[in-house]
């Protein structure tokens, strides 16, 4: 039985208290001190006992109640201390100031398969220099490759000031999912691919099929067109939603550091590297997606390697002899004709072959019609916000020139020459004036009066019209230039009166 004796705290008190126990030959396991109080397990107290003891307790000056209590507050905190370690999934030890084991979770316990209370970490870890530069930095010490038994961890050392340190023992693919994170985009599935013309329904149809299937991917699409955004997409709504998504910019980095960040290298692979050797985006996002951008600027020997990974899904690191395998979905993604280059011979068919099997296809901005203008309303006030000034809203004269303009740079471009106009305009109506794009001379030499978008709309689709149905006079022609279907093109002809009976 538990009990606590609540006092007036005075000198003699506590062994007052206890000498009463003592007087009745009871066992005690435990006596925790926390004036005024005291918290006594006595397992050999009876409830018979236990009264007439509490009527002498009472009796000593200054006690002020007796109570039976469940658990002693020490042993509550151990208890809530085990349930915490235990729920924790990523292997923990507690250190004393010398690195042996004082305390390990149910994580650890498995993955070492013993517990090592008692033993040092560098027992533990078959490395007592590591242990000698942990003690010697104070248990400060950037993130170290270790490994037990086999498997690969990154060590993360947090010290406790005076008392050692706790450490947790993280698999490379945690560490992929808190990188995962810090880009996590709040948007989920597709909702961040805006737009409604047939062209973005189409895509988020087919993307919507093809990324349930856990199959290498190839979006395509001109530069700024949102390739990143539709691969995020992919992954959010598949099966690995809840591993991690990392990307590489193949065309960013030279062919030595892509590798390195791609697959990792061993320790001592090159003068410079960390110590302890490091993971690459492979191991990091294992369980999850990789997403290679511009897949297309990839080296004929990167590609050799990520041929042989996709083959059999494993890799060595950088400087290594150890095989890895990891279980990766491959995403890539490219604005160059890869069909052409393997033509060419600038990029390896095999490979070409094994990154096709689903594919994606984004279409320009300038096929996406309303698109445009939703976008640029999007950004409007997007821009707003960012820049903390008043909403802006964009006048209907600058409906034509938005709508007109070929839109090389695609959305990215739209969303910077909406950013520049909401950053100098000096009012909250962005006019044609603060557009910086192609076309807009032509729009300001429109003395037309613009009441509304769909008369903005129409004005400038008949305009546009007349003056190519000159070079193009037929319907087939003017469609071929327009990269529409030409009974869309009869329709609009008839409706602005232009069509030529032949």
């Amino acid at each position: 039985m538990r009990i606590h004796v609540s006092f007036i705290d005075r000198v003699g008190i506590t062994q007052e208290v206890l000498a009463l126990l003592g007087a009745r030959n009871l066992n005690l396991d435990a006596v925790e001190m926390v004036p005024p109080n005291v918290y006594i397990d006595a397992p050999t107290l009876s409830p018979q006992v236990l009264e007439e003891l509490h009527h002498a307790l009472l009796s000593v000056r200054g006690v002020q109640a007796v109570t039976v209590v469940d658990m002693l507050p020490g042993q509550r905190r151990h208890l809530q201390l085990e349930a915490l370690l235990a729920a924790m999934a990523d292997p923990v030890l507690a250190l004393d100031s010398a690195g042996r084991v004082l305390l390990a979770n149910p994580a650890l316990i498995a993955l070492y398969g013993r517990d090592p209370r008692d033993e040092f970490l560098g027992q533990l870890l078959g490395d007592n220099e590591l242990l000698a530069i942990l003690i010697e930095q104070g248990f400060r010490l950037p993130l170290r490759e270790v490994l037990i038994n086999g498997q690969t961890l990154l060590l993360d050392a947090t010290p406790i000031t005076d008392a050692g340190a706790l450490v947790t023992l993280y698999p490379p693919n945690r560490m992929g999912e808190r990188l995962a994170a810090l880009h996590h985009d709040h948007a989920e599935g597709f909702d961040s691919l805006l737009g409604e013309s047939p062209p973005i329904r189409t895509l988020k149809t087919r993307a919507l099929r093809v990324a349930a299937l856990d199959a290498p991917l190839l979006i395509q699409g001109e530069t700024g067109t949102g390739k990143e955004l539709v691969a995020r997409g992919c992954h959010a709504i598949s099966a690995r939603h809840s591993s991690p998504f990392l990307a590489l910019n193949c065309a960013a980095l030279p062919e030595n550091l892509a590798e390195s960040e791609l697959f990792g290298y061993a320790p001592g692979a090159f003068t410079g590297a960390q110590r302890g050797g490091k993971p690459g985006l492979m191991e990091l996002a294992n369980q999850g997606t990789v997403f290679l951008d511009e897949i297309g600027e990839m080296s004929p020997y990167l590609q050799a390697k990520l041929l042989r990974f996709l083959n059999d899904g494993s890799f060595r690191r950088v400087g290594g002899d150890r095989e890895v395998k990891v279980d990766v979905r491959i995403l890539s993604a490219t604005h160059r004709n890869l069909q052409k280059m393997v033509a060419e011979g600038t990029f390896r068919e095999d490979l070409y072959y094994r990154l096709n099997v689903l594919s994606l296809e984004v279409p320009p901005l300038r096929e996406r019609g309303q698109d445009i203008l939703m976008l640029a309303r999007y950004f409007m006030q997007q821009a707003c916000t960012q820049i903390q000034r008043p909403l802006c809203r964009l006048a209907p004269g600058t409906y034509p020139a938005l709508l007109g303009n070929r839109w090389p740079g695609n959305v990215r471009q739209l969303q910077n020459v909406i950013f520049r106009a909401a950053a100098i305009c000096e009012s909250t109506l962005v006019d044609i004036g603060d557009l910086d794009i192609a076309g807009t001379s032509v729009a300001r030499q429109s003395d037309i009066e613009i009441d509304s978008l769909e008369q903005a709309v129409e004005g400038f689709e008949k305009a546009l019209l007349e003056k190519l149905y000159v070079n193009y006079p037929s319907t087939r022609q003017l469609a071929a230039r327009l990269q529409t279907s030409h009974t869309a093109i009869a329709h609009r002809l008839r409706k602005y009166g232009l069509y030529k009976d032949a």
